[in-house]
């Protein structure tokens, strides 16, 4: 590592920082990605679940034919317990190959840590960033390590997981946890996803392999005392809170918890510093939209770099062009998700009905269904 100047200097090389490193190198921007966890670090368990814009962002720099184990969703059926009111999302009439896809995060960043290798991307690990210092015409990194960097931009993309990250701007605890885990079911899930709204809180269950992505959104007390039941009443529990549509559920995985919450800290885009990804917004996962608003965060970025002049690059112009340009899909984003959390988790009878006639609307109504899904799919802009 040397203390020369770089055009830009990405923290963490997680899927978002790794995507926008990628990006930037198509749009000639030489980037550095610093990296705390070591080159050999215990591969992430999670399950992502990806729209098809985020895809398409993949396919174009050319990643996502190297992932392995993906499995699409092509249709989406979403309704709410005890109550009237369904909907189904199909692929075909939103005019897309999927309407998502599902695969493990580990597959991912292989995919990606291989993809930054073929492109000679220097990534320092094992490095954690101490601190950051915005400047008007840098910005310097110190690492615990007692070394500093200087760079025309500085890209917080570690998930918001450093000592530096600032307080949020806002954020609701939903006192609510995710359990998680994979099943399998009595029928085939021919690539069919389900949301389930409840009043205790979503339950998803994601197509991946020839089984089920499980996401049961419970309270905290509620969902730590779900993950800790045996495995016969387990499976029984969830029958009875998502119905048999699959037939009986017959196996499921070790369970684990998440808490959830909603976090805005802003993209912090001024002094030559910038946030993308959950180091600049966490959301809940209903819909699954925090992941793919990262992803977008970092190609945008990317592009601006690229139709910026290099001695442009990170000043307060650029990146009050890209805090605007960033602000309809994140605001929407989390505003779109805690609305489905706070108007679905309850029990409330003139909400049930209203949640009902929505559903209902959006069945009936083809143009709303397509407006609906494509925003879900490729953002704010549809």
């Amino acid at each position: 590592m040397d203390a020369g100047m770089n055009d830009v200097l990405i923290v963490g090389a997680g899927p978002v920082g790794a995507v926008c490193a990628l990006a930037l190198r198509q749009q000639g921007v030489v980037a550095r990605v610093l990296e705390a966890q070591p080159a050999d670090a215990r591969a992430d368990t999670r399950i992502l679940a990806l729209s098809h814009g985020s895809r398409l962002i993949l396919d174009r720099l050319g990643v996502w034919d190297t992932i392995a184990d993906v499995t699409p969703i092509t249709r989406i059926h979403i309704s709410q317990r005890g109550a009237l009111g369904a909907t189904r999302l199909d692929a075909e009439e939103i005019n897309v190959p999927a309407l998502g896809y599902v695969l493990p995060y580990a597959a991912l960043t292989l995919a990606l840590k291989q993809a930054l290798a073929d492109a000679r991307i220097d990534v320092d690990y094992g490095v954690t960033v101490e601190r950051i210092e915005p400047g008007a015409a840098s910005a310097a990194l110190h690492t615990v390590d007692g070394r500093a960097l200087t760079a025309s931009l500085v890209v917080v993309a570690d998930g918001g997981r450093g000592d530096a990250a600032p307080a949020p701007k806002f954020e609701r605890d939903y006192n609510q946890m995710a359990v998680v885990c994979e099943v399998w079911t009595e029928l085939p899930h021919a690539n069919r996803a389900y949301e389930r709204f409840t009043p205790q809180g979503p339950a998803a269950l994601l197509p991946k392999g020839d089984h089920y992505a499980l996401v049961w959104t419970a309270s905290t007390a509620d969902a730590q005392r779900i993950a800790a039941l045996s495995d016969d009443e387990f499976l029984a529990a969830l029958y009875r809170h998502v119905g048999g549509r699959q037939g009986l559920f017959l196996r499921a995985s070790p369970r684990k918890t998440f808490p959830l919450r909603l976090a805005y800290t802003g993209s912090e885009a001024a002094d030559r510093v910038v946030r993308i990804g959950n180091a600049a917004q966490i959301l809940h996962p209903v819909s699954g939209q925090g992941f793919n608003i990262g992803l977008r965060d970092a190609w945008e970025l990317a592009n601006l770099c690229g139709d910026t002049a290099r001695g442009e690059i990170g000043n307060a112009a650029m990146l009050a062009a890209y805090a605007r340009g960033r602000r309809l899909d994140v605001l929407g984003g989390l505003g779109f998700t805690d609305f489905l959390v706070r108007m679905f988790s309850n029990d409330i009878a003139p909400l049930r009905h209203t949640r009902g006639l929505g559903l209902m609307a959006l069945e009936v109504l083809p143009p709303l269904k397509t407006f609906v899904a494509r925003r879900m799919i490729f953002g704010a802009r549809g």
